[in-house]
Formats: structure tokens, C-alpha cells, sequence
């Protein structure tokens, strides 16, 4: 039995995540802005579901629910980073006020609460963060900047975490979903003022996104076998469209490298 503290668990994946593991028998403590949202789950899991009220923006609010959810439970095993929200606009069109925002969340949520669970799990000697990042943290899109953006930082703070804890028998894995039917692109996101000289773009990445996509449920087997794993890896890609994406793109940079290598190397000490 592992003990969980997934934030954004109203819905999408965290929604899902939580589910399936108290339905396996796992404790899950799960935070939400309106935690009336997790009632049918408290009434279905009683003692095994916490549910606790949570804006990641809020620091010392995430500190709080992580200490709290380690005091009810005794300890936490998988903390899980999920709560984000996607914010669609290109680079001119994004407000300060919004790019803040969005960083406000996906990137200092993540942030505020890893910095809670750390001395906690380092207490036990053993413990897994989970950060859900995206492929849109490995490869950009148009149109998706600022969101790209708080996920590379949410990468790369991850990248150095796992070797800063592993001798504390720490680990820590980055998730990367491709487009999943969640409802990441619907009420959750938040959209810029459009201006219209990019609106081809706009069309072009709606058409990009209206193929056929895994549902939350779909990432379940794979999610479990993150968390039960003895060594589970740094990142993982979930679904194959986004497989193939981030295959591409990481062939195409080093082509970019390869083409480039003596410029690169003539910066070298003469």
C-alpha cells in the first residue's frame, strides 16, 4: 500500500490517478481548490481519501497541506505535481499579468510543494516525486510559449532534484503526456486577446489537435508502473503520439549540433 499526495485531483489525470489508486487499495491525500469536488470519493474510500482545499499558488498554503497530509497519513510515498493550467496565446499576444500567471502554477505550484515533501521524505528515507510536465516540456509549439515555457523550468528544477536527493533514496520522475482527452484545453485553459495576423496559425494548430486522443484512464497502467518501480526513470512519455514527436524533434537538434560542431568548437580556448 503506498500513501499519495496528488494536487489537482478535481479532474484530468489527478482525478483519475487518484481513483485508480484508492481502488487498488492505496491512501490518498487530495487537494483540489474546491474540495467539495472529491465528496463521491470520500464517500466511497472513507478513511483512505483526505481531502484537502489547495491553490498551489498559494505558498504557504501548499507547504501546510503537505505537512498536514503527512501528519494524518504517518508518511507519503508518491507526491505527485499535477495541478497546471494550459495557456493558449503566442508571445505578442501574452500579457504580463498572464505570463505571470502561468508560471504562478505550473511552475512555482510545483516548486512550493517538491520543497515541502523533500525534507519529509528524506525523514523516511525513501520516497517519489512525480512531476507532470508535458512533451510541450521537451519540444515548443506556436501558440503555446508561455505554457512551453513553465514546463521546461519545471524540467529542468526536476533534472538537478533527482541527483540533489537520490543519496537520500529520493527519487523523482518527469511525466510527459502528448494530447490527451482531459480537459486540459477546454474549461481549463485561459486563452490571450487574439490578434488577428495569427489566426492561421490558430487553425493550423486546431487541426493539428483534432486527431484522435487517449483518455486519462488510458495512463493508468503506465503511471503505476512509474510509482512501483524500484529504479523508475528520470522521464516518461506518455502515449505514442507524443513518442514520435519528441523522438523527432530531439533528431532534428542534433542534426542542428552536428551541422554547427566546428563553429561550436571554434569558441574553444586558443
Amino acid at each position: 500500500m503506498k500513501t499519495w499526495f496528488i494536487t489537482g485531483a478535481s479532474r484530468g489525470f489527478g482525478r483519475t490517478w487518484t481513483a485508480a489508486a484508492l481502488e487498488r487499495g492505496d491512501r490518498v491525500a487530495a487537494t483540489a481548490r474546491d474540495a467539495s469536488a472529491l465528496d463521491d470519493l470520500v464517500d466511497r474510500y472513507g478513511e483512505a481519501v483526505l481531502p484537502i482545499r489547495l491553490d498551489v499558488d498559494d505558498r504557504a498554503s501548499g507547504i501546510a497541506a503537505v505537512e498536514a497530509a503527512h501528519r494524518h497519513f504517518g508518511r507519503l510515498d508518491v507526491v505527485v505535481n499535477n495541478a497546471g493550467w494550459g495557456l493558449f496565446g503566442t508571445i505578442e499576444e501574452t500579457t504580463e499579468a498572464e505570463a505571470r500567471a502561468q508560471m504562478e502554477t505550473n511552475f512555482f505550484g510545483a516548486l512550493w510543494i517538491t520543497q515541502a515533501a523533500i525534507p519529509l521524505l528524506r525523514e523516511q528515507g525513501a520516497g517519489h516525486i512525480v512531476q507532470v510536465s508535458s512533451i510541450g516540456g521537451v519540444t515548443a509549439f506556436p501558440g503555446l510559449g508561455l505554457y512551453n515555457a513553465s514546463k521546461w523550468g519545471l524540467e529542468a528544477f526536476t533534472e538537478a532534484l533527482a541527483a540533489e536527493v537520490a543519496p537520500f533514496g529520493i527519487k523523482a520522475t518527469l511525466i510527459e503526456p502528448s494530447g490527451f482527452d482531459t480537459d486540459w484545453a477546454g474549461s481549463s485553459a485561459r486563452r490571450s486577446e487574439p490578434n488577428p495576423l495569427y489566426q492561421p496559425l490558430r487553425d493550423a494548430m486546431a487541426e493539428w489537435g483534432a486527431v484522435a486522443s487517449p483518455t486519462a484512464e488510458d495512463s493508468v497502467e503506465a503511471v503505476f508502473a512509474i510509482v512501483d518501480a524500484e529504479e523508475p526513470p528520470l522521464r516518461l512519455i506518455l502515449a505514442s503520439q507524443g513518442f514520435d514527436m519528441v523522438i523527432a524533434a530531439h533528431g532534428q537538434r542534433l542534426a542542428t549540433w552536428r551541422e554547427w560542431e566546428k563553429t561550436a568548437r571554434s569558441a574553444d580556448p586558443k
